[in-house]
């Protein structure tokens, strides 16, 4: 097979600047992630340029923006840069990552519904164990295409709760828990529980998270819609943790998981009641994407996902 005189050119850390730097949009951001400096990384996007015959990051209002050139190849470079783990990674390198030594950046995006500690408890066992590395946190919402961000590269690990995980992608079962509803204390539920049917907590004034994608209804009105049978939502909250707040001053009704309820008992006038709607238990996982699956970094993120959750959930009120 004839070769390419371009190929020759070509190193492994060229196409990682390439990956970095096109989902970064910026030669600066990119320097930091590769621990390099801003004029090392110009250099080297000066050398990509001319090797493909793209500008591949313009100038874009007050940013910088991906040529479409630079958006076709990036799964491709995805793709290289996940051979070369495969292939020089290995199962030494898996047992060789050292938390205390690394330097590198960790992204994650999380929905805020299994449990308002899980989050401040994840960061603290990273900054722990790891000193030098940094936590990207990103909301999971509507408007975040999770998974074109893993296939990309740029997330690492994407936590939340589905009825049906994306089929091509790994994912690591963190919990399970009740479905329950939170109510205030003057809610009819608290006050006359017998009188908690089905119809009245149809009818009743509720309050839901956002969809986590666009035209989305959300797990809980999913498993309902499947049912034949719909709630009266009032208030669509992006912002998860302040639904209780919400609950707590109105009649409104928040159905989720026991364990996220649970962390607000005796701090807000609040009570837990069952749900008179027939739920599976809710399930909550960690999905991540074959290009950092045999990462030996990431493979420890997710110990540390796995662990802060079984802890929490062990422990719960």
């Amino acid at each position: 097979m004839a070769t390419d005189p371009a190929f020759d050119k070509i190193e492994l850390s060229l196409i990682r600047v390439f990956h970095t730097v096109i989902t970064e949009r910026s030669v600066s951001r990119a320097a930091l992630r590769l621990h390099s400096s801003q004029p090392a990384v110009s250099g080297q996007l000066k050398r990509l340029r001319g090797l493909i015959g793209d500008p591949l990051l313009v100038r874009a209002g007050n940013g910088m923006a991906p040529t479409e050139v630079a958006l076709a190849l990036l799964p491709a470079a995805a793709q290289v840069l996940q051979g070369a783990q495969a292939l020089f990674g290995g199962h030494a390198a898996a047992m060789g990552f050292a938390p205390q030594a690394a330097a590198l950046t960790f992204r994650i995006a999380a929905s805020d519904y299994l449990d308002p500690l899980f989050l401040p408890e994840l960061v603290a066992r990273v900054r722990a164990q790891a000193p030098g590395v940094t936590l990207d946190l990103l909301p999971l919402t509507r408007d975040f295409d999770y998974r074109g961000h893993l296939a990309r590269g740029e997330v690492d690990l994407v936590i939340g709760n589905w009825l049906a995980p994306p089929a091509e992608l790994h994912l690591g079962r963190l919990i399970s828990d009740e479905i329950v509803c939170l109510v205030g204390l003057d809610h009819p539920a608290v006050r006359s529980p017998r009188q908690w049917t089905l119809e009245r907590y149809l009818a009743g004034d509720h309050i839901a998270p956002a969809p986590l994608h666009a035209g989305g209804v959300g797990v809980v009105d999913e498993h309902l819609q499947a049912q034949g049978l719909s709630r009266r939502i009032v208030v669509r909250c992006p912002h998860f943790g302040l639904a209780p707040a919400m609950v707590a001053r109105s009649a409104l009704v928040l159905t989720t998981g026991r364990q996220f309820c649970s962390r607000y008992i005796g701090n807000l006038p609040v009570r837990i009641v069952r749900c008179p709607a027939n739920f599976p238990p809710l399930t909550y996982y960690q999905l991540w994407h074959d290009l950092t699956h045999a990462s030996a970094a990431v493979r420890w993120l997710r110990e540390q996902v796995r662990d802060v959750a079984r802890e929490l959930a062990g422990g719960q009120a």
